[in-house]
């Protein structure tokens, strides 16, 4: 594995989830991995789980994961090439990113879209320079449009919580819900994305009018408006928000009707509901679901480490 940006660095899915379940029954039976190995996280943007999760999984392999608040202790990067200097960036990527490949041995990077400019963000400017400039393997650590450290988290989630003796498919609904903020499509996008690839599922998304994700991102999947019709018979209900993808970045529904609830777990086929985090409590979910039986957003969170050691691993050892 020389980069880690989308599903399609994956390879094998179901054999990467295997990697990752197998690091989680030991932690440290590759300990030594990544003796005298450094990784550098650079983040533009917050993070807790991902900063955590993955520091755990470099040590884990015997790596020194070093962590850089780019927005809070570093100088403003410029990105554009051929860029004239003269506004509010210091340091331009094309200078910094070969350092930091002197540096470290593989570099983690994290940016956040800004929702104003679709075409800028959809770029992937910011993670593309990296990759074009450090000269070392690049994971994403969650781009503009894709987070595929969490999606291979969710896939490795749903695989432990499969229904026993379930004799189809399961039906795995990813439904939009209101937020209080425009979000990213990054999750959405790229847990589609990854349930698409994987083949193994009977997808659906569902969503109010004019949320609508690029096509790219979820051709294979059902679309419907109808979130009563969506959840029957499902298996597993990933829940999360985002943001207008054609009329760029904006909120026009913020329904609370569309806020998951245990009374429309009814007609699912009792199933697990899962949720990136953080989550919005009351808002995006209820109480009564976070807190409740059918929440697996804890075990879906601590598995963040397990699916960053398996992609740490393939790296290392494909170096």
């Amino acid at each position: 594995m020389k980069q880690f940006i989308s599903v399609t660095d994956a390879g094998n899915i179901d054999a990467l989830t295997q990697a990752a379940l197998a690091y989680k029954a030991n932690p440290l039976k590759d300990k030594t991995l990544g003796s005298g190995k450094r990784m550098g996280c650079l983040f533009l943007n917050p993070s807790m789980r991902t900063r955590l999760s993955t520091q755990i999984a470099a040590q884990n392999l015997g790596m020194e994961a070093i962590v850089f608040n780019v927005s809070q202790e570093g100088w403003a990067f410029e990105f554009e090439d051929e860029a004239i200097m003269s506004g509010t960036t210091v340091e331009h990527v094309k200078d910094a990113a070969p350092i930091l490949g002197k540096y470290f041995d593989i570099l983690g990077i994290r940016t956040f879209p800004s929702l104003k400019n679709k075409e800028d963000d959809y770029s992937e400017l910011f993670i593309n320079q990296f990759i074009k400039y450090a000269g070392v393997p690049v994971v994403s650590l969650e781009s503009s449009t894709l987070h595929p450290l969490q999606s291979l988290t969710d896939i490795i989630t749903i695989n432990e919580c499969l229904p026993e003796k379930l004799n189809r498919k399961p039906k795995i609904v990813l439904t939009w819900a209101p937020h209080v903020k425009p979000l990213p499509q990054c999750v959405a996008n790229s847990f589609s994305q990854w349930i698409n690839h994987w083949g193994k599922a009977d997808f659906v998304i569902t969503h109010p009018e004019d949320y609508e994700l690029d096509e790219k991102f979820t051709k294979g999947a059902t679309i419907t408006q109808n979130q009563e019709e969506a959840l029957e018979g499902a298996d597993f209900i990933y829940v999360k928000n985002w943001s207008t993808y054609t009329d760029y970045g904006r909120i026009y529904c913020n329904d609370p009707e569309w806020m998951l609830t245990s009374d429309k777990l009814e007609n699912t086929n009792n199933a697990k509901v899962m949720h990136c985090l953080p989550v919005r409590r009351n808002v995006e979910l209820s109480d009564e679901i976070l807190d409740g039986p059918n929440s697996v957003v804890t075990q879906q969170a601590s598995n963040r480490v397990w699916a960053a050691q398996a992609i740490l691993s393939r790296i290392l050892q494909s170096k």
